[in-house]
């Protein structure tokens, strides 16, 4: 229970990360300080929910798009996050685009590195040093 606790809790955070550095990076990207924490729950719960479906029907239907499932569910997560007002807005399809590539690195890299990290840290305080 509480390893899926911690892999929610860094997927959440990566995904703060990542919509934040799409916000500054992607111009026609904004980023609303009322309805951030709303759209970082439905990007990332989205995104939990999508990425096994996704892999599923590509798998089944077109192999090829299976490389491409992590930005496929990172586009139309984006989509269902910007749909709720006041977090996220996406203007144009650069914005679209450049906000999907960016958002999907920077989750992950997180999802990737972080745990790697918090294991490194706790195996480093186990062993007294």
């Amino acid at each position: 229970m509480s390893r899926m606790l911690i892999l929610a809790a860094i997927f959440c955070g990566s995904s703060v990360v990542g919509l934040l550095v799409a916000g500054l990076l992607v111009p026609g990207i904004g980023v609303g300080v009322q309805g951030f924490i709303v759209a970082v729950l439905v990007f990332t719960v989205a995104q939990s929910l999508l990425t096994p479906l996704v892999t599923k029907l590509a798998s089944k239907f077109s192999p090829p798009l299976v490389g491409g499932v992590g930005l496929i569910s990172t586009g139309v997560a984006l989509a269902i996050a910007s749909s709720f007002a006041g977090g996220l807005t996406i203007d144009g399809p650069l914005a679209w685009t450049l906000g999907t590539l960016v958002v999907w690195l920077v989750t992950a890299l997180g999802s990737w590195l972080l745990p790697l990290w918090l294991l490194k840290k706790t195996v480093k305080a186990k062993r007294g040093g």
